[in-house]
């Protein structure tokens, strides 16, 4: 856009590498699930747990994003946020909560890469061979030093998610059709439970958003950014859960993939009771499996940064010192503002002088 029509980019294609990024981490797995929330907590419930998850988790990364704005140049990932907000012991419980989530997830996503692939390729190898074979076949996608330079393969990995659900709820629509009203779920207390607790874990975006801020050249446009991509993911996660649901009600499993055939016997009947497509099984199938081996490089990406700073010494920094409200807060509202300022005017700034204003960081605390 040129600097003399007066107006910024609503979203630009540094925006857009972000934004795949976040996508790629939260629309995976949690698609798959929206269909069995519906048919666990029913469709009442389930929308008002989805209601206030988008809500609850849009506000607590816009919030972190804007917090991440106001830190000082030093703190660069959650653990330096952290001890920023909440001295020593805020980095230790930042840090264990992060790499809970980018540890355990991955671990999940290769306990689902060995069904899937066990499904692809039936009778050739056991589970435990498959999750070995993925975890190999993984490793030189979790090379990419940065997001950024990933983010073309974070799109692929959008675009392989979204297909299996399509293909996945298309299989369903199909073979399920003609048939009487979907049977309504017996909801309990323990299903509504487990259908807030798929939803938590689909919603995990805010533990890759320290590194995307970095990494953004013009980090003021990160919140316009987390907003516009939860609420695209969520409206998709909608879209899902009652595609799947009107298809089959309260039958269906805790995975779409998982009920479109069966996982143990792939070349036979599907827990329903039909016979899919065997094209259309290995195509979602496929596609899936192309997602989680992205998703896991994505999700990897806060530990590697992590060990290259404790065991290669690198991305040191100044030494961090604690926030204090009192004294502090002027100066982060005064920052903010003029963060703000420079993100409306900086397509009349020179390249150079953007980059300058973009990485300072704020008027306290800096070294």
């Amino acid at each position: 856009m040129s600097p003399a029509n007066g107006k910024t980019a609503f979203f630009t294609m540094e925006d857009a590498k972000a934004s795949f990024n976040l996508f790629c981490c939260v629309c995976g797995i949690g698609s798959l699930a929206m269909p069995s929330n519906y048919a666990r907590a029913g469709p009442l419930f389930a929308s008002i747990a989805l209601a206030f998850m988008i809500f609850a988790n849009t506000y607590a990364t816009l919030k972190l994003s804007r917090v991440m704005l106001a830190a000082p140049s030093s703190v660069k990932t959650y653990g330096d946020l952290g001890e920023w907000a909440l001295g020593k012991w805020g980095r230790f419980f930042t840090v264990v909560s992060q790499m809970g989530v980018c540890l355990l997830v991955p671990i999940a996503f290769l306990v689902l890469g060995s069904t899937l692939l066990e499904v692809l390729f039936p009778d050739c190898f056991s589970q435990t061979v498959w999750i070995i074979f993925m975890a190999l076949m993984v490793v030189p996608v979790c090379l990419i030093p940065t997001l950024k330079e990933s983010a073309g393969m974070a799109f692929a990995g959008c675009m392989g998610t979204v297909v299996a659900d399509i293909i996945a709820v298309i299989v369903l629509q199909w073979n399920m059709r003609g048939h009487d009203s979907i049977p309504s779920p017996d909801i309990s207390a323990h299903q509504v439970l487990t259908c807030f607790g798929n939803l938590a874990l689909a919603y995990g975006a805010a533990i890759v958003v320290p590194d995307l801020q970095r990494e953004h050249s013009q980090p003021q446009r990160m919140p316009r950014v987390v907003v516009i991509t939860i609420m695209f993911i969520s409206g998709f996660f909608l879209v899902v859960a009652l595609a799947g649901y009107t298809a089959g009600g309260c039958q269906l499993s805790g995975n779409i993939l998982y009920s479109i055939v069966n996982t143990s016997d792939p070349l036979g009947l599907a827990p329903l009771g039909f016979t899919a497509d065997r094209g259309a099984v290995v195509m979602a199938y496929l596609f899936m499996q192309m997602h989680i081996s992205i998703a896991f490089s994505t999700l990897m990406m806060p530990p590697f940064y992590m060990a290259e700073r404790l065991v290669l010494g690198m991305h040191k920094g100044p030494e961090i010192v604690r926030f204090n409200g009192e004294a502090d807060q002027a100066n982060v509202d005064l920052d903010l503002e003029i963060q703000d300022k420079r993100s409306t005017e900086a397509h009349t700034l020179p390249t150079t002088a953007i980059k300058v204003g973009i990485h300072q960081g704020p008027t306290f605390n800096t070294h």
